[in-house]
C-alpha cells in the first residue's frame, strides 16, 4: 500500500464519507473507491461498513486507523526533514487548540512571528476541548497540541501560569467575598463548559468529594459567560479564558484555596517532532517567556 492509500483512508475516516473525502482530497469519488478496496484486499479485512452512502470503521478498521495516521505523521516528518536541510521553505504544521486561552491569548502571538519567520510553512488549526486535543495527539492527527499539565504521556512545553476563578452573577450574595470555595459553589446551579478546562473542574470537585448542581452544560465560553450573566447559575473557569473586557453583569472571584493551572505545549515524542514543530514550539517559549519579564 502507499502513503497516498493510507491519506485516503484516514481522510474518509475524519469525513465519514466518500463524497466528502474526494472533494477534500481534490480526487474523483471512484478513486477513492478504488484506493480503499486496494488496501483492503491487500490487508484481507474490511475497513468500513458501508450503508446508503454513509461509512463507518469498523472495529479493525478503527485499530488500523491509528497505525496509519502515525505512519503518515513519520512520513510528514521526513518530509520536514528534508525541508528543513532546504531552510523549510515547505512543509506543514498541524496544531491542536482548545478554549480561549490558546486560540485567542496565546496561538494568535506566536503565529504572528511564525508566518513572518517561515512563510512557506502551510499551518492547520483543529479546536476543540482540551481532552479531545489530547487524543488528536495520540492520534497522530496533529503534531503539537495546547494542554492543560501535566500530561505525563506526552513531552511537554510549559507556556503559562494562570488561575481558576469562580464566575458568579453580579447580584449573588457571594460577590461580596474576597475567595469563595468549591462547597460554597455547589449551592447553585453549576454551568459546565466543555470549551476548555471541563476536565480539571470536574476533577477539583472529585477530589475534593463534593457534588456540583450541574445544571447546564455548554459548549461555547460565551454561553457560559451569558448563563452567569443572566443569573442562572455559577461557574469555575480559567481566568485567562475571560475575555478582556470584563462584563460588568458577572463578577470573578479567586477560589479557596487557590487553584493554578499550566498550559503548555505537547508533542508525543520530542525525537520525532518535525522541525516546523520544534520551531514552533522554540518561538512559543521565546515569545511567553519575554512577556512574562
Amino acid at each position: 500500500m502507499t502513503l497516498t492509500q493510507l491519506e485516503i483512508f484516514s481522510v474518509v475516516a475524519q469525513r465519514k464519507g466518500f463524497t466528502s473525502a474526494a472533494a477534500q482530497l481534490k480526487i474523483s469519488q471512484s478513486g477513492v473507491s478504488h484506493a480503499i478496496r486496494a488496501i483492503e484486499q491487500e490487508l484481507g479485512v474490511e475497513l468500513f461498513h458501508r450503508h446508503q452512502g454513509d461509512v463507518e470503521l469498523t472495529d479493525i478498521g478503527a485499530r488500523l486507523l491509528g497505525r496509519a495516521q502515525a505512519i503518515l505523521g513519520l512520513a510528514e516528518t521526513m518530509q520536514q526533514e528534508a525541508s528543513d536541510a532546504r531552510g523549510m521553505k515547505r512543509g506543514t504544521l498541524r496544531i491542536g487548540s482548545f478554549g480561549p486561552t490558546s486560540s485567542t491569548r496565546l496561538l494568535p502571538a506566536i503565529l504572528a512571528d511564525y508566518r513572518r519567520i517561515y512563510p512557506g510553512i502551510e499551518i492547520h488549526v483543529d479546536e476543540g476541548p482540551d481532552r479531545q486535543v489530547v487524543q488528536w495527539l495520540m492520534d497522530r492527527r496533529v503534531d503539537v497540541g495546547f494542554v492543560a499539565l501535566p500530561e505525563d504521556q506526552f513531552d511537554t512545553y510549559p507556556i503559562i501560569e494562570d488561575q481558576m476563578v469562580a464566575l458568579l452573577p453580579a447580584t449573588h450574595p457571594l460577590a461580596s467575598k474576597d475567595a469563595v470555595s468549591l462547597k460554597e459553589l455547589c449551592a447553585d446551579p453549576f454551568v459546565l463548559t466543555e470549551a476548555g478546562s471541563a476536565e480539571l473542574v470536574s476533577r477539583l470537585f472529585l477530589v475534593a468529594k463534593l457534588q456540583p448542581n450541574i445544571r447546564y452544560r455548554t459548549s461555547q465560553l460565551l454561553s457560559t459567560l451569558a448563563t452567569v450573566a443572566r443569573g442562572d447559575g455559577v461557574t469555575i473557569v480559567a481566568e485567562s479564558s475571560l475575555p478582556l473586557a470584563e462584563d460588568i453583569h458577572y463578577v470573578k472571584k479567586p477560589l479557596a484555596p487557590m487553584v493554578k493551572r499550566c498550559v503548555g505545549l505537547a508533542v508525543v515524542d520530542e525525537r520525532q517532532a518535525s522541525p516546523a514543530t520544534r520551531a514552533f514550539i522554540a518561538l512559543a517559549v521565546q515569545t511567553f517567556r519575554r512577556g512574562a519579564t
